[in-house]
């Protein structure tokens, strides 16, 4: 799909601001040659308010998650991984609908590649975001209009009812899924559920791979539908190696959200006598969930690899991830569980293509 759509140029300069705003706070140098020191005395200003007025609003919004989110965005917005993301599909559709996005509040910018997609396609947003990630959305939706006014006839933002609108997006929780799909039965549709990241360990990774897997453990404080909250390791397995390398994310606990949540946990488990293992910032726990409390990682033991690659399977529906050695089809590596390509779609169903069809007579609910 080559697009003419206005979006993709505004996304393109969106890309070219957040490379330079997310490089310039971390102390790095990439200034536009006709750039002032004034324009980036005024950019770092901006950003850093912004930053804070972000975590004060949500606590769980560290500055350090939101750069994460937004340095995400700054490579994922360059014109080659565009390209290559949208070239897989036909023209975009002549028919422009009105797409509602109920979106998540778990992560930073969740509900962002849902919004260019629409864009993308050649409809047109009607955005309620949650509650607790609402001024990095709408301060890259306002970077965006400033690049093309025309997008903001295309982006409407609502705290309220929804109304007027021809298809949706919904990401939620299991529960709230069973209220989506009864609210919006009659239109096209894609309801997201609860969903997990899992990591199935073989005993002999390397340093560098585990190090891989405490940043898809803690990335977030682990709130993400792609983070690792679950391990499955053989029987015997030494976790020494693997809280090495936790390690350097021990100053989590003194966030005082995670903080608390640790504690609580840890409480509620010596209450009950349940066996875990425990670094003074993380709980691990045999357990045969996948959703394990924050400040806790569930495992599970296996014997032979083969039951596990058959245990997975068979629980694919509940999965958003499974991060592992080249030994497992279908696995990513280690570390990259908050790095998904353009696309990589929530719970596996294609976004894009959903919204080609939305404007055929009868599109689809998925």
């Amino acid at each position: 799909m080559k697009t003419k759509d206005p979006s993709f140029q505004a996304l393109l300069q969106l890309g070219d601001q957040l490379r330079k705003l997310t490089s310039q706070h971390s102390g790095e140098i990439a200034v536009e040659p006709e750039e002032s020191a004034y324009d980036r005395v005024q950019s770092q200003s901006e950003l850093g308010g912004l930053l804070e007025s972000v975590r004060q609003h949500n606590p769980w919004f560290t500055e350090e998650s939101s750069i994460y989110a937004l340095r995400y965005w700054a490579v994922a917005l360059s014109e080659d991984a565009l390209e290559q993301w949208l070239s897989a599909y036909d023209a975009p559709a002549h028919s422009p609908r009105v797409v509602a996005l109920i979106m998540a509040g778990n992560i930073p910018l969740v509900g962002f590649h849902d919004l260019i997609s629409v864009l993308l396609t050649g409809h047109n947003a009607l955005v309620k975001s949650a509650s607790k990630d609402t001024l990095l959305l709408k301060y890259l939706v306002g970077l965006l209009t400033s690049f093309n006014p025309e997008l903001k006839n295309r982006i409407r933002f609502t705290d309220g009812k929804l109304d007027a609108f021809d298809a949706v997006i919904a990401t939620g929780s299991t529960n709230t899924s069973r209220y989506f799909e009864y609210y919006f039965s009659s239109k096209p549709h894609i309801i997201r559920k609860n969903r997990h990241g899992v990591a199935v360990l073989s005993g002999r990774e390397t340093p560098a791979e585990l190090s891989g897997l405490a940043e898809d453990v803690f990335r977030y404080f682990g709130m993400g539908c792609r983070s690792v909250s679950k391990l499955y390791v053989p029987q015997g397995y030494d976790f020494d190696p693997l809280f090495n390398a936790f390690y350097p994310y021990k100053h989590l606990v003194d966030h005082q959200k995670y903080g608390n949540n640790y504690d609580y946990n840890k409480a509620v488990y010596l209450m009950s006598g349940s066996p875990m293992l425990d670094n003074g910032f993380l709980l691990l726990k045999e357990d045969p969930g996948l959703g394990s409390p924050i400040g806790t990682l569930f495992y599970e033991c296996y014997e032979k690899q083969d039951t596990v690659a058959q245990r997975l399977q068979a629980i694919e529906e509940e999965l958003q991830c499974i991060v592992a050695g080249s030994w497992l089809p279908g696995a990513i590596p280690f570390g990259s569980s908050q790095q998904p390509r353009l696309g990589t779609y929530a719970d596996g169903v294609d976004t894009v293509d959903f919204l080609l069809k939305t404007s055929a007579e009868s599109p689809p609910a998925i």
